[in-house]
């Protein structure tokens, strides 16, 4: 078995040490390297090539944002950012420059609570390992190309039979796949939005208000008794479920907090088999990148309802896994490429 080759970039000797030392404790990983700061990295690179970088971005030098330009466009790797919960915009920012995925550190200082994040350093950096690097390279160039060319669906007002809800999840690579989609819906969209994103708490909050300046809907974090409306985005909070109820012919959000039995929170099957129950033949379903089989079972349950389901494809998907789960046992009605899958969601909402 080939082991897993890691540089990791930080310009903290503790947390440089305690990450390699939660992956050489791990035989499939093998550290070659850590360097402070990205400099240094891009020298290192052209010596060895890792398989996978772990990335701060606050540093001196050269930052996480200038090596990560570097890297995308003439090196690409996959790169998984470790940042503090203080500079969550940032993460996001890495994310649409073309980072795998995104660990939060509990401080900006030393912390040994970093020890609680062992399980899931080592997750991310082995499904970041299976991304191929010309997926990120494609994925990099086509990127400007795609939001420039996008044109919206002839509309009209919507048909009697046309889609009131449209339920969106996904894991691995979600958040540049989201915001693709949502900035591209008109301002005058006729259905609500709901998105689950697999995401710690901390984070969700930014994510909503990123969105929210970039889209021409509004965007907000759900809450608890939170009125679904028309034309609105509603992104489930880290560490909550999110669903929707109904009570004197009014839906609502109804959020549950996270148990340790919990595989996955928040939860895209919870989201979309209450969507399913509440809107029926009137919800769409969307599965995009990640890894795991989260979404599966809901976009079967939107499905046997009457519902519509699309899967995004594996040439634009980071992680096919998820959508792949979904298509395996029949949930899914259209398999899209991303750049297709907002005029498809605008053609069956008008």
């Amino acid at each position: 078995m080939n082991r897993i080759k890691v540089l990791i970039i930080d310009d903290s000797a503790f947390y440089r040490q305690t990450i390699a030392g939660f992956l050489k404790a791990v035989p499939r990983f093998e550290v070659i390297g850590t360097v402070p700061n990205g400099s240094e990295a891009i020298r290192f690179i052209s010596r060895s090539k890792p398989d996978v970088i772990t990335l701060d971005l606050e540093m001196p030098t050269m930052d996480g944002f200038t090596f990560l330009r570097w890297l995308m466009a003439n090196e690409p790797i996959p790169v998984v950012v470790i940042s503090s919960r203080s500079e969550s915009s940032n993460v996001f920012k890495a994310l649409e420059m073309g980072a795998a995925d995104f660990l939060g550190k509990p401080t900006q200082q030393a912390s040994l609570e970093i020890m609680d994040l062992r399980a899931e350093l080592v997750s991310k950096v082995e499904t970041a390992a299976s991304i191929p690097p010309e997926k990120l390279r494609l994925k990099y160039q086509s990127r400007v190309q795609d939001e420039a060319a996008v044109t919206a669906a002839p509309r009209s007002r919507p048909r009697l039979d046309a889609v009131q809800l449209v339920a969106i999840g996904a894991s691995t690579g979600g958040p540049p796949a989201i915001q693709s989609i949502l900035t591209q819906l008109p301002k005058d969209f006729p259905a609500a939005v709901l998105v689950v994103q697999h995401m710690p708490p901390g984070f969700t909050q930014y994510f909503a208000e990123r969105l929210n300046k970039s889209a021409k809907l509004p965007v907000k974090e759900g809450e608890v008794g939170d009125l679904l409306e028309t034309g609105k985005v509603y992104i489930a909070p880290g560490g909550h479920h999110m669903m929707i109820r109904s009570a004197e012919n009014k839906v609502r959000i109804d959020l549950k907090p996270k148990v340790d039995a919990d595989k996955y929170t928040p939860s895209v099957d919870r989201l979309m088999t209450s969507a399913a129950e509440l809107y029926k033949e009137k919800v769409l379903g969307i599965l995009l990148t990640g890894m795991g089989s989260d979404g599966k079972m809901g976009m079967k349950a939107i499905k046997e309802k009457g519902g519509a389901t699309i899967a995004e494809a594996e040439e634009t998907s980071v992680v096919f896994g998820m959508p792949k789960e979904a298509i395996s046992i029949g949930a899914v009605d259209q398999i899209l490429p991303l750049h297709q899958i907002p005029r498809e969601v605008i053609r069956k909402c008008y």
